[in-house]
């Protein structure tokens, strides 16, 4: 027996290391930002790769890695944000319509305050509902309370279109 729902939540998660390579910029929903980068097959924009498998997982179309494969050379470098439309686009294409993501960025630094309403505006253009960003230490805890890199936590609500 197949059961349809109206609404599904999914819940997306990223981390990378800091890069090495001084000439990568650091991009964090969907902004550049001054800081090292991140290291990843893309522009390593650990927010938006949270949102994206958030909303894939909500609507059941698995993951990121499923869609954007590191191993495809097509995806070098590539722009989220991008990647983040055509995931929107995919979905709506099975009847789904985001209601909204919530994101949790975990991070020593860059300091995410003067940049927190640019990337929820970004966001929630690229998904068309709100997207709202904040950040939290892990204070010294681990990889991340080293200042090792950066991660994600998202939550993105779906409705059916």
């Amino acid at each position: 027996m197949s059961v349809e729902w109206d609404f599904r939540v999914g819940v997306g998660f990223d981390a990378h290391r800091f890069s090495q390579d001084v000439a990568r910029p650091l991009v964090l929903g969907g902004l550049s930002l001054p800081g090292p980068g991140l290291e990843g097959h893309s522009d390593g924009d650990v927010v938006t790769h949270a949102c994206i498998d958030a909303l894939l997982g909500a609507a059941g179309l698995g993951d990121i890695g499923r869609h954007f494969p590191s191993e495809d050379p097509r995806h070098e470098g590539a722009d989220s944000l991008e990647m983040l439309g055509q995931v929107v686009r995919m979905l709506g294409g099975q009847g789904w319509v985001a209601v909204n993501v919530d994101c949790t960025v975990v991070a020593n630094a860059p300091r995410l305050e003067p940049h927190r309403v640019a990337m929820c505006g970004r966001l929630s253009v690229v998904v068309g509902a709100p997207v709202s960003v904040k950040a939290t230490t892990t204070d010294g805890l681990g990889a991340l309370g080293r200042g090792e890199g950066i991660a994600c936590f998202a939550v993105a609500l779906l409705r059916r279109g």
